[in-house]
């Protein structure tokens, strides 16, 4: 395209730099994120709107944003329209049911967001002072299909169409061989011979894996309770009663000061003078854990104090996370009963919630047994010994992100994890060195996953003709690295300081009935 005015070579270098920059991040999140979009289309389409049902009765006008100032209408035969009338063909094609209110609106965002986008590059392609020449134009318009007789251009069919529809049809055309222009240079600038190459190669000798998994939560009682007896005075259990003040430590004295003199009850201040969410029972905390406290009293010298009272004795003023607080012993601190099971589901809880590296380190030890297993055994007869279910996934190449050229991480299905946890594997670096660094029929290192601890062996490695390495690294620089930019383009120009978006508003007001 011809540059001959500053600012919109700033702009367009800005933009490039920018669109470059996220994709070089993450090269292959995008076509999830397409894919992900025409299954919301197809699952959330309203077809009211379309039939008449709605459009239109409120009148007004269906301006829903703008570009740079540049207006993104609703107008009849304008591209925002037929980008709408094409979207709702489409999926009525397909058998989708469009009668719901809310996802008609989904089909209206999808079309604003085009046809925005649509403003926005002829907006750049414009202020770059690039022009379709017109013979090209010309030569398009002549290969429309409604020009066309016998396989050949047909100056009496051409003829027959109206000046407007013709004026209509060549517009159309130049703005299209523009953006294909605007689309070209930009995918230009991404492409490079050897990052193709690099990603093609990700496709090279794909193995096949088998895998066990031992369950974090199959962490044992005997476990718990060493742990609970090891560090009973974190079970101590003390009934409370506490007064808060958020203001000053000045005020919070003289409010011990009205209950110590008998001015006021412990309890009428707390109702009327307390600032936490203990005022409205008196300031009854019931009965905490010494660890619960931990949290509320965060330094250890203060909850001795407070541990070390007698029942019916008040606290001096303790800074607490909620402010200045004293405290007041209903009854003094009892250790703890392990053959009690309310007892040991707090103690489970506890360790749950804040020890969880403890029952993963477990998980690993076990792990780490059984691959010693493995060497003497064979990873088959070591699963058997110890009752483990063995699952089986491949053939697959070093696919990081699920990038939709190869085969992806998601396209296996194991019964040992959930299927959520397996698919984010797939984005986890520390999977995928795990399972590439393994040695072909040697046991891989354990691998935590979530609740899981994983053990991988690779059984078989493919070789991967160079036709098909090739194919991608062909795909990739054809189709697919355009693909995925012009979703990036779109996303940028929605999120553009120039765009001025009231889609909600508009439809609000003139399209959506309850």
């Amino acid at each position: 395209m011809a540059k001959s005015k500053k600012s919109p070579v700033q702009e367009k270098e800005s933009f490039f730099e920018s669109i470059i920059k996220k994709f070089k991040q993450s090269p292959g999140i995008y076509i999830g994120s397409v894919i992900i979009l025409l299954l919301v289309v197809v699952t959330f389409l309203g077809g009211d709107l379309l039939s008449g049902g709605r459009f239109g009765t409120g009148g007004g006008d269906l301006t829903f944003g703008y570009y740079n100032k540049e207006p993104i209408s609703y107008v009849p035969g304008n591209y925002f329209s037929e980008n709408y009338q094409s979207i709702m063909r489409y999926y009525q094609s397909q058998g989708v049911d469009i009668n719901d209110l809310w996802t008609g609106a989904q089909i209206w965002r999808i079309s604003f967001e085009g046809a925005l986008t649509h403003t926005a590059v002829m907006d750049m392609v414009k202020r770059s002072n690039y022009s379709v020449p017109d013979r090209v134009v010309d030569r398009e318009v002549a290969m429309l299909s409604q020009f066309q007789e016998n396989g050949r251009f047909s100056p009496a069919l051409y003829r027959q169409a109206s000046e407007s529809t013709r004026l209509s049809l060549w517009r159309k055309e130049q703005e299209s061989l523009a953006k294909m222009m605007f689309y070209n240079d930009f995918s230009d600038l991404l492409i490079s011979k050897g990052e193709a190459r690099f990603l093609a190669n990700m496709a090279s000798a794909p193995r096949t894996y088998e895998m066990v998994a031992f369950y974090v939560d199959d962490y044992p009682d005997s476990e718990y309770l060493s742990y609970a007896r090891d560090n009973a005075a974190l079970f101590n259990s003390i009934h409370l009663s506490v007064i808060t003040v958020t203001s000053n430590e000045r005020e919070a004295r003289r409010i011990l000061a009205s209950v110590n003199d008998g001015t006021s009850t412990f309890e009428d201040a707390a109702r009327n003078q307390s600032k936490d969410i203990y005022a409205d029972n008196g300031g009854d905390m019931g009965t905490r854990f010494f660890y619960e406290l931990e949290r509320e009293i965060p330094v250890a010298a203060n909850r001795d104090k407070v541990y070390n009272l007698r029942a019916g004795e008040m606290s001096d003023i303790i800074e607490t996370v909620s402010g200045w607080s004293f405290f007041r012993i209903e009854s003094g601190a009892v250790q703890p009963d392990f053959n009690d099971e309310i007892v040991m589901e707090r103690v489970r809880s506890y360790i749950r919630n804040f020890q969880r590296g403890r029952m993963e380190d477990w998980a690993i030890s076990r792990a780490n047994m059984y691959i010693s297993d493995v060497r003497s055994l064979g990873f088959a007869d070591a699963a058997f010994s110890w009752a483990l279910d063995i699952d089986t996934f491949g053939p697959i190449a070093m696919n990081f992100g699920n990038v939709d050229l190869f085969t992806s991480l998601e396209s296996f299905s194991v019964n040992s994890i959930s299927s959520q946890d397996f698919s984010s594997m797939s984005r986890n670096e520390n999977f995928w060195k795990t399972i590439v660094s393994a040695q072909l029929n040697t046991p891989s290192e354990p691998l935590v996953q979530g609740s899981n601890v994983l053990v991988f062996i690779p059984t078989e490695e493919a070789e991967t003709d160079e036709s098909f390495i090739n194919s991608i690294e062909t795909m990739y620089t054809s189709w697919w690295l355009r693909y995925i930019t012009e979703q990036l383009i779109q996303q940028y120009f929605v999120n553009s300081d120039k765009t001025d978006d009231r889609f909600w508003d508009t439809y609000f007001q003139y399209l959506w009935s309850w």
